[in-house]
């Protein structure tokens, strides 16, 4: 029996707060995470995805009381990202009430922690956030270039070759967000899924692009186990959750 398609509500926090602007810029307030984490958990939500989008850019640690108060309050897996450098940063959260952690500027800038971190903790709880851009650079061989810093600073490598390595050092699960399309709500980057699912074969969250429910079965189509999105629960209809994952039932994929 194929594994259900999990749907998963990300909260972009700056300050304490849910933002979400397009292409990562122009943000604007969503809410308070907890309420927005409550919310989303009644409604069907199989996971929350907690990014601190500013902890990397500005050199800070993820704001962890709002970690634990968000934790405290659901009772689904609760992945949490930004600022996170170190095997002790992992500790930190787990402890906080995290269930997963995310990684991805400092995974980049010295990639043998990952291997420290699941060697410490586990495969299972470790997912590499890649931001990917579309590039004309010849070096970049797939066309998608991994960006750090929430999508503000250009590395010059090639995502679907930062994939592969990522995912033979150990990580469980890859969180692939097109900087592109992110916010946009025009669609998933089906061809990006595509090149990075060719590549692992660890479970792939998709996410950027997504504005209606419709957008959703493509993705998976293209190769995605699991779907994130933000605007389109955060600023949608009480009941998208539902919406969407009628959406993903009905073009013949299994979901909870």
């Amino acid at each position: 029996m194929a594994v259900a398609i999990r749907v998963i509500p990300c909260l972009d926090v700056d300050a304490g707060r849910v933002v979400k602007g397009v292409n990562f810029e122009g943000l604007r307030d969503a809410g308070d995470p907890v309420e927005l984490a409550k919310r989303y958990n009644a409604a069907g939500a199989d996971e929350i995805t907690f990014l601190d989008v500013t902890a990397s850019s500005a050199k800070r640690e993820t704001t962890y009381d709002v970690v634990a108060h968000t934790a405290e309050e659901i009772f689904i897996p609760l992945t949490v990202g930004g600022g996170v450098r170190a095997a002790e940063d992992v500790d930190r959260l787990l402890r906080a009430g995290a269930d997963k952690a995310s990684i991805n500027t400092a995974a980049v800038d010295r990639p043998e922690v990952i291997n420290e971190i699941t060697q410490r903790f586990g495969s299972q709880v470790l997912v590499l956030s890649l931001d990917a851009r579309r590039t004309t650079n010849p070096d970049v061989e797939s066309g998608f270039e991994v960006t750090t810093h929430g999508g503000r600073t250009g590395t010059g490598r090639c995502a679907v070759a930062w994939a592969r390595e990522a995912a033979e050092r150990g990580v469980g699960e890859i969180l692939l967000n097109s900087i592109d399309a992110d916010g946009t709500k025009d669609g998933f980057d089906l061809e990006m899924i595509r090149a990075v699912r060719a590549a692992v074969t660890v479970p792939l969250i998709a996410s950027g692009g997504a504005g209606a429910p419709e957008h959703f079965p493509p993705a998976i189509a293209a190769g995605a186990d699991a779907v994130l999105a933000a605007s389109i629960f955060h600023f949608g209809p009480d009941d998208m959750i539902k919406q969407v994952k009628d959406a993903i039932r009905e073009a013949g994929f299994p979901v909870r």
